[in-house]
C-alpha cells in the first residue's frame, strides 16, 4: 500500500523516539543472545510468501504426471502446510543443524533480550506516556503486553510486536470511514481550532469524493479570515468543486443556511462546510458554532450529517481537550488527525481512540492531495512502532 509506506517514512519522529527508546530499555540490563534462525524463526516471513504467491500464482512446469491435479491440490497445501523449499526432498525439510545452515536454512544471529519484570514494565509506561499516550492507556496498554510474559526474555523485535498489536487492538473498533447517506445534499460541517488543518482537509476530501464520482459543493464558512476563503478557492478549482462565499465578516450562519439552498437546488451530493478555527476555551466563538448547527437543523432538521473535527496532531494532549469541548456543543461524529509527520508523539492518537472510541476517518502526513488518506489501524501501528514486516 502506497500510503503506508508514506506514512511509515513520515512518522519517522514518532517511530524513531520509540524505537530509540525500546532499543535503550532492552539493553539496559538486557543479555545478548546467539541464536540460530532455524525453521521455526523463519515460518512467518515464508507464510507470507505463500500468501502473496497465492494471489499471484506462478505455474510450475513439472513434467512428471501426477494423479490428482496440481491447481485444485497445491493451494490448500500451500495455506495448511509451510512450503519447506522450492524443491521439496523430505531428507531436508526437518533438519535445522549444520546442513540446514548450509542450504541458507539457519544461520547464527546475536540478539539482545532483556527479562521482562517491574522495572522493565515501569519503563515502557514511561515511554508510552512520553509518546503522548496518556497515562490509562499507556498502563493498559504495558499490562496487556504483560500478560502471561512476566520473567520471559524479549528482544526488541518482539517487544515491537506486542506493541503493534495491543495499538492496532485498540485502534481497530473507531477505524471507520465516512459514513455516505443517501439524503441529498449530505451536509458534512468540518470544525478545529485555529491551524489544525481544516481548510486543506476538505480541499482533499472534496477532491477525493468529486473523484469517486460524487457531486460536491464546498461553502467558505470562514468569513473572518480572508485568506482562509482563498485557499479554499485554490482546492476548489484543483478538485473542480464550487466553492461558495461571502463577503468577508458576513454572519458564517447565514452563509451556511444559503449554501444549503444552493446545494439543494443543484442536487448536489455532498456541501461540505467549513468553519472559522476557534479555541476551545473562547466561549463566545464556540456559541457561534452553535448558532451555526442550529441555523442548518432549521432548513434540514437532520442536519449536520457528519461533523468532523480535524485535530492537529502536534498539540499532543491537549487533542483531547478539545474533543471534550467540541463533542459537547457541535456533537462530533468523527475525526481526522494531520500532521502526524511533524510529532514526536503520535501516541495521541491513541489515547483519542481509547477514552472517547469516535470514529476515526482520515489521516494526513502531509500537504500534497495524496497525504490525506482513510485510517488503518495495523498500518499505523506498525509504522508508530517503528516496525517491519
Amino acid at each position: 500500500m502506497a500510503f503506508f509506506k508514506k506514512l511509515k517514512d513520515k512518522l519517522f519522529k514518532s517511530s524513531s523516539k520509540l524505537e530509540k527508546g525500546l532499543d535503550a530499555i532492552i539493553e539496559e540490563g538486557g543479555e545478548v543472545d546467539t541464536v540460530v534462525q532455524d525453521d521455526e524463526a523463519s515460518s512467518e516471513p515464508v507464510l507470507n510468501t505463500v500468501e502473496f504467491a497465492e494471489i499471484t500464482p506462478e505455474p510450475e512446469p513439472e513434467p512428471e504426471p501426477e494423479p490428482e491435479p496440481e491447481p485444485v491440490a497445491v493451494m490448500p497445501t500451500l495455506k495448511v502446510e509451510v512450503a519447506p523449499a522450492a524443491e521439496p526432498e523430505p531428507t531436508l525439510a526437518p533438519k535445522s543443524g549444520l546442513l540446514g545452515r548450509l542450504m541458507g536454512r539457519a544461520t547464527p544471529k546475536a540478539v539482545t533480550r532483556r527479562v521482562l519484570d517491574d522495572d522493565m514494565l515501569e519503563q515502557l509506561e514511561e515511554l508510552l506516556i512520553s509518546s503522548d499516550m496518556g497515562v490509562d492507556t499507556a498502563l493498559r496498554v504495558t499490562a496487556n503486553m504483560a500478560e502471561g510474559r512476566m520473567g520471559r526474555k524479549l528482544s526488541t523485535d518482539e517487544i515491537k510486536d506486542l506493541l503493534a498489536t495491543e495499538i492496532a487492538r485498540i485502534m481497530e473498533p473507531v477505524a471507520k470511514p465516512l459514513p455516505i447517506y443517501p439524503k441529498k445534499p449530505q451536509v458534512v460541517l468540518v470544525v478545529g481550532v485555529n491551524g489544525s488543518g481544516k481548510t486543506t482537509t476538505i480541499g482533499k476530501l472534496a477532491s477525493q469524493f468529486k473523484a469517486a464520482g460524487k457531486h460536491v459543493v464546498i461553502a467558505a464558512g470562514d468569513t473572518f479570515r480572508a485568506a482562509a476563503v482563498e485557499q479554499l478557492q485554490v482546492w476548489g478549482d484543483r478538485a473542480g468543486v464550487p466553492v461558495l462565499t461571502a463577503p468577508e465578516g458576513s454572519d458564517p450562519a447565514s452563509l451556511a443556511f444559503d449554501a444549503m439552498t444552493k446545494a439543494e437546488a443543484d442536487g448536489a451530493d455532498l456541501l461540505m462546510i467549513d468553519t472559522a478555527g476557534r479555541l476551545q476555551n473562547r466561549a463566545d466563538l464556540m456559541e457561534e458554532l452553535s448558532k451555526i448547527v442550529r441555523v442548518i437543523r432549521k432548513k434540514d432538521p437532520s442536519a449536520p450529517h457528519n461533523t468532523l473535527l480535524v485535530l492537529d496532531a502536534t498539540t499532543g494532549q491537549n487533542a483531547l481537550n478539545q474533543v471534550e469541548t467540541f463533542q459537547k456543543l457541535a456533537d462530533v461524529s468523527g475525526l481526522v488527525m494531520t500532521k502526524l509527520d511533524g510529532t514526536a508523539k503520535g501516541g495521541v492518537l491513541v489515547a483519542l481512540a481509547d477514552k472517547f472510541g469516535l470514529p476515526i476517518h482520515a489521516i494526513g502526513v502531509g500537504e500534497q492531495i495524496d497525504d490525506l488518506d482513510a485510517f488503518d489501524p495495523q498500518d499505523f501501528a506498525n509504522a508508530l512502532t517503528g516496525r517491519t514486516l
